[in-house]
């Protein structure tokens, strides 16, 4: 098959999805298209228009195909009215994350118009894909919703077909085989995840440096440890972007004789090394669909530490979640701390995530895509 990828907002894990699925399934042959992540809001409502009508894209775009297959942030609507051509072939929408479902932010701008953006995409495709239950029950939760405050000729029931076809498939974890040999190392050099009293607690942080992956809260957590007085030292990762929240400058004055690592990792190798190296995988996030970061993180033998809301109660038991206070961040700190302790005070290995590799889900990706052969 003659399949067509596009990313409207090309972050870097959605760029590794893309590339997960043109490798694993090189049976077909591809046609990527992308536009970077920046400019978030200006993205969403104007990506069809960048793609119609920028030169480099149309080459591309003029070709034939049998299938589409578009990030969520795509305007389908939009790309179908200026490329005619694409009208007559089936969509697979992919959600990364939705736009109902953000925590509030006095940043937030055009929030309305970009759901509303993604609603008609949802409505126009043959079949939407979301990488978690979590992701599909809010997005059409909150679409939904609004669709009730909207003043007339508008029914929340248009969406009832469109959920009934949507299924869920994760982003599949992608990792080298040489990475994987050196969580081998790391188990047999320190026991790893079967210590009784570890001279050092080795933690890692990995998320977008953004408000809403909670850097306040991992500031708490950081300052918790200090006044338990316990030994750690953590590897603080993550994708930054042109205005970075105040408390990582803040994190990094007074925890810089506890960090390993303080900004993006050098190389995805190198990424992935500072998470086999490490016993604990923390995080403090507000918004998550997947938590990509996290499994693979786990993948390589962390054990997960994380707030009991968003996707994380579908991916592991309560023995992994602390109790998520929004309104108490010192408390949800003292909770985390608590499961820190409690987890290298009882050697908890790291759960399976097995059912999240690349060889498993690239299975079930290759038959939904069948399914559109004509």
């Amino acid at each position: 098959m003659r399949i067509l990828l596009i990313s409207a907002y090309e972050a870097s894990s959605h760029k590794a999805w893309a590339n997960t699925l043109m490798k694993g399934l090189d049976q077909h042959e591809w046609r990527y298209l992308s536009l970077p992540a920046r400019h978030f809001a200006w993205r969403i409502r104007g990506n069809a228009m960048s793609f119609a009508f920028d030169p480099q894209f149309k080459p591309i775009l003029d070709q034939s195909y049998d299938l589409v297959i578009a990030t969520s942030m795509t305007d389908c609507v939009g790309l179908k009215a200026f490329c005619p051509h694409l009208q007559t072939i089936p969509w697979l929408l992919y959600f990364h994350e939705n736009q109902f479902a953000y925590p509030a932010s006095d940043k937030q701008q055009g929030l309305i118009e970009m759901q509303m953006v993604t609603m008609y995409s949802a409505l126009a495709a043959n079949a939407c894909v979301f990488n978690s239950q979590f992701n599909k029950s809010s997005f059409f939760a909150g679409a939904r919703a609004l669709l009730k405050k909207l003043p007339d000729y508008v029914s929340p029931d248009w969406l009832n077909n469109t959920e009934e076809k949507a299924q869920v498939l994760p982003v599949p974890l992608d990792i080298p085989t040489s990475v994987e040999s050196l969580v081998e190392a790391h188990l047999a050099s320190e026991e790893k995840g079967n210590r009784e009293a570890p001279e050092r607690i080795k933690l890692v942080w990995s998320a977008r440096w953004e408000f809403d992956k909670g850097p306040d809260r991992l500031l708490a957590i950081l300052e918790a440890l200090e006044r338990r007085e316990l030994d750690y030292e953590i590897a603080i990762l993550g994708e930054q972007f042109r205005s970075v929240p105040k408390e990582f400058d803040q994190i990094q004055a007074q925890f810089s004789h506890r960090m390993t690592q303080f900004g993006f990792a050098p190389s995805r190798e190198d990424y992935l090394r500072f998470l086999a190296s490490s016993d604990i995988v923390l995080s403090t996030a507000l918004h998550e669909f997947q938590g990509l970061a996290v499994l693979e993180a786990v993948a390589l033998g962390c054990v997960p530490v994380l707030p009991d809301r968003q996707v994380y109660p579908e991916l592991f038991g309560d023995r992994y979640l602390y109790s998520s206070d929004l309104m108490d961040i010192q408390q949800e700190a003292a909770k985390a701390v608590d499961l820190i302790q409690s987890i290298v005070a009882n050697g908890v290995k790291a759960p399976t995530v097995t059912h999240y590799q690349s060889e498993v889900l690239l299975k079930h990706y290759d038959q939904l895509v069948e399914r559109y052969r004509s």
